[in-house]
């Protein structure tokens, strides 16, 4: 797959008859050398995202924002209802937002909300507990 884009980069660049794209981009361009299975690419992303070298490059777009913010999760809490949700976006989005956290290397706590502490939980639905401060992260962040 790589070496499929590589060259239809450089066949673009010929029609359109830009200077080399490659050239005056090379570090920009990142190129996964994971040796992990050519058909899984959850895994080559996983490495890439986490990859020092890539997060310079995305620093101030939302994907980065999104990445350090799970990053900074050291537990989500979260109550067992959104799993729940009739919707099942919703309720995709919740766990896909477990997942990442975990990913991450952060730890994910649902609560019921016949527990007590799930009850004092329900006023927002979900908190977290952050390795470090995130100063830039508006209180509304879940996406």
């Amino acid at each position: 797959m790589k070496e499929d884009f590589r060259r239809f980069l450089i066949g673009e660049e010929q029609r359109l008859k830009f200077k080399s794209i490659v050239e005056n981009n090379k570090s920009r361009i990142v190129v996964n050398t994971s040796k992990g299975d050519n058909n899984n690419c959850s895994g080559s992303l996983h490495e890439v995202l986490h990859d020092n070298a890539v997060m310079n490059l995305i620093e101030d777009t939302k994907a980065a924002m999104e990445i350090r913010a799970y990053k900074a999760i050291e537990t989500l809490l979260i109550m067992d209802d959104l799993f729940e949700s009739a919707e099942i976006g919703t309720r995709h989005k919740y766990v896909g937002l477990v997942k990442s956290v975990k990913e991450a290397g952060g730890k994910a706590i649902v609560f019921s909300a016949k527990h007590v502490a799930g009850v004092e939980l329900a006023t927002t639905s979900i908190a977290a507990i952050l390795r470090f401060p995130m100063p830039d992260l508006d209180d509304g962040f879940v996406t």
